[in-house]
């Protein structure tokens, strides 16, 4: 299997270097895996996990993405890459003014695919996350749980090779949270994508064999 991400004594630090989060830690995570990220508060998961699209640079030591190095990435290479991750926010981040659809289907609007592609494909997502009956409403007319499903059905509109998720069930109900989990299952083992989840707790009945790599004093460290 090939690397999807590789950090070689990866350190990120905020203000200037001063405040380290992740401190010369080395790791690898192949294609296809699917990847728990757990840690206390404040850790640094979601720090690493913006690291891995490029929102935050290495202070030192190398993280590759998809071949890419992240420390010198050029922002069009940074775009395309971006193009070929889906990313799952704890906060949604969905446009009130669209529709669900129209929201689904961001990434396909974007990058220039055709009106036919985009209503097969947000059907299809839009049924997989139980929200075909909403497709013409806007976000504000959901509930928290929907919202974050049209989130993760936007996330999966492009078949990503990548898919990284900030607490990805963290506000939602019990169904919301099953139809996610069974969604990021679903991707990583029919589409062979590489999920990485950021969370506070891993979930009971979770039906793939998958990595757990625990955030401690700025080490990433993984869980046998």
């Amino acid at each position: 299997m090939a690397s999807v991400i590789t950090a070689n004594n990866l350190t990120i630090a905020y203000d200037k270097g001063k405040n380290i989060v992740i401190d010369s830690s080395t790791f690898s995570i192949e294609q296809g895996e699917f990847v728990f990220i757990t840690g206390l508060s404040g850790s640094g998961k979601s720090t690493l996990l913006k690291s891995m699209y490029g929102q935050i640079k290495p202070q030192s030591g190398s993280l590759l993405v998809g071949g890419l190095d992240m420390k010198k990435i050029k922002k069009g290479q940074l775009l395309q890459l971006r193009r070929n991750i889906g990313i799952i926010f704890q906060d949604y981040k969905l446009i009130n003014e669209w529709t669900v659809e129209k929201n689904v289907v961001l990434p396909l609007i974007i990058t220039g695919y055709n009106l036919d592609v985009q209503r097969v494909q947000a059907e299809k997502l839009l049924s997989h996350v139980k929200l075909s009956d909403s497709a013409n409403k806007y976000p504000l007319e959901l509930s928290g749980g929907e919202q974050q499903r049209v989130g993760v059905a936007r996330a999966l509109s492009k078949n990503p090779f990548l898919i990284l998720a900030d607490e990805p069930t963290g506000n939602l109900d019990e169904f919301s949270s099953g139809v996610v989990w069974d969604l990021l299952e679903n991707a990583s083992g029919q589409l062979n994508a590489t999920v990485i989840v950021v969370t506070h707790k891993i979930p009971t009945i979770f039906n793939l064999p998958y990595r757990h790599f625990i955030i401690e004093n700025g080490g990433v460290h993984e869980v046998h």
